[in-house]
């Protein structure tokens, strides 16, 4: 493994970091034969990581969340000694990540999005990268962050008036509370199942704004970015539009007498 020529195919310098810091991980792996993880990724973050560990044929990690279909999540590297653990089932997750429970008290029950609940941790000083998913329920939140800032995350939004009077618990990762997603259902029209006629009907946009933002590699179709304006989506599909949404093509439902599609369209609010 080269490090440096794999890092002269980076453009981005943000993105060129990202994955000197992997390599640096998979070196400290191999050299030292004991599990390392990243930081929680985005979407974006994730392809990129991805794509280097499949260019590299590197096979030893796990994608994890702490839960299925986790939208932020960490790559752990493990050496082949530890193959048959992970395999297996038999590593404790608990050891690279853990929630903080917070439990609002009655008379603010339902009052707080997920917007607030990262609002209050970016305002205590956490970094974003430290943080999983935020699950979000009427009775208050789990927070999904890596175990070396779970504790001092707890410390900190204590103080915020924001949650006064709310509980706060430090769980193991297996007894997070998950709650399915709301989602909506949209009928679109399109002449196609092109990826940029898709796009620009599901968050209600121009073609050529939807073209801009896929090259601007905002879009993530199952996870990858997305960069050919033409690709063509199928049923199952799943659409993330980076400050826009999520969506997941439901069924093509019929043909209107124009020749264009109607497509039905879930999307997560």
């Amino acid at each position: 493994m080269n490090k440096q020529e794999i890092l002269n195919n980076i453009d981005s310098e943000d993105d060129r970091l990202l994955v000197s810091k992997l390599l640096d991980k998979i070196e400290f792996v191999e050299t030292k034969n004991s599990v390392q993880t990243t930081d929680f990724l985005g979407i974006h973050q994730k392809a990129i990581l991805e794509k280097i560990l499949k260019n590299i044929k590197y096979t030893n990690y796990e994608i994890y969340g702490g839960y299925e279909n986790a939208e932020r999540v960490m790559i752990i590297l493990y050496p082949e000694k530890l193959e048959t653990v992970f395999e297996n089932k038999y590593f404790d997750y608990n050891n690279v990540a853990q929630i903080l429970r917070i439990i609002l008290p009655n008379e603010m029950r339902g009052k707080y999005s997920h917007r607030d609940y990262l609002g209050g941790v970016i305002k205590v000083g956490i970094r974003r990268e430290k943080i999983g998913d935020i699950i979000v329920g009427i009775d208050g939140a789990d927070i999904i962050a890596t175990k070396d800032i779970v504790s001092l995350l707890k410390v900190s939004l204590e103080e915020l008036t924001r949650f006064s009077k709310s509980i706060y618990e430090i769980h193991k990762i297996e007894d997070i509370n998950v709650i399915a997603p709301k989602t909506e259902v949209i009928n679109i029209i399109v002449p196609s199942m092109r990826m940029d006629s898709i796009v620009s009907e599901a968050i209600r946009t121009s073609r050529a704004k939807a073209i801009d933002i896929i090259n601007q590699e905002r879009v993530f179709i199952n996870g990858e970015v997305a960069k050919k304006n033409s690709k063509m989506l199928k049923e199952g599909d799943k659409i993330t539009v980076r400050g826009k949404g999520r969506f997941e093509i439901s069924k093509i439902l019929n043909s209107t007498k124009k020749g264009n599609l109607v497509v039905e369209i879930e999307k997560y609010i």
